[in-house]
């Protein structure tokens, strides 16, 4: 039997694989939103992923953007992001990634996040060594928020853009450089690597970031969530190397 993270690495690989296949073609739409988009491809990948977990883990249970599946009883649970960056998808933008985690009783046992544009992936088990295609990672070591480059994410409601403006209109004046990804998971797995120095979104989904957490914490960073009073079901996210001095 296949271990749990290269079960999740097999999986990421086969849902890029399909990602990638398709990339540039005119996708399906299941739900146009406001600031959010909802593809055919998403139920496609989450269905790919989730097969592959339970061929090998039936007994264990997978919740993902899409829906749930498997034993919704079980403590070991499949935590899966089938497209995080969907809107770039949809446009051509060549930024997104599958993003799986693995949860036992609450606690993270691990994550893997695959940008299969670059064939970048990034994995980590609980109380081992981060990776990026197998090298190890680490935070970066800037102290300065001067120095600083930062994502700050906005979500897909009035409420959280506007607590998303003052942010930006803050740090974009404070740090060298702000961003504005449009992937959760990639930049945490960036804040994981060094690429980025830190990342602050007022409102993801736990599947957005269940594997970025784990990686940014393992690679010597600091991971902070709060849950969002007014959407249940949705959090707060500050992550960062640690090093640099951060406030919401």
């Amino acid at each position: 039997m296949k271990s749990p993270l290269e079960t999740a690495l097999s999986a990421a690989r086969a849902a890029g694989d399909l990602l990638r296949s398709e990339f540039g073609k005119p996708p399906g739409v299941n739900e146009f939103a406001a600031h959010d988009i909802k593809l055919e491809l998403d139920v496609r990948s989450q269905e790919l992923i989730t097969r592959m977990l339970l061929e090998v883990y039936p007994e264990h249970a997978v919740l993902g953007e899409e829906g749930t599946a498997g034993n919704a009883s079980s403590d070991w649970q499949w935590i899966v992001d089938p497209i995080d960056g969907t809107v770039n998808y949809f446009y051509g933008i060549p930024h997104f990634c599958i993003s799986i985690a693995l949860r036992h009783a609450d606690e993270i046992q691990l994550g893997v996040i695959y940008d299969p544009m670059r064939d970048e992936m990034w994995a980590v088990n609980r109380n081992g060594t981060p990776t990026l295609n197998g090298a190890p990672i680490a935070v970066s070591p800037r102290t300065q928020l001067a120095d600083a480059v930062l994502s700050v994410g906005f979500s897909k409601t009035a409420a959280t853009i506007a607590a998303g403006l003052p942010l930006l209109e803050k740090y974009v004046r404070r740090a060298r450089k702000c961003r504005l990804m449009g992937s959760a998971a990639l930049d945490l797995a960036y804040v994981a690597c060094g690429r980025l120095d830190a990342y602050i979104e007022q409102s993801v989904s736990l599947w957005d970031v269940a594997a970025g957490q784990l990686l940014v914490e393992a690679a010597g960073g600091k991971f902070e969530s709060s849950d969002r009073e007014d959407t249940p079901g949705k959090i707060s996210v500050i992550a960062s190397n640690g090093k640099i001095e951060l406030a919401v």
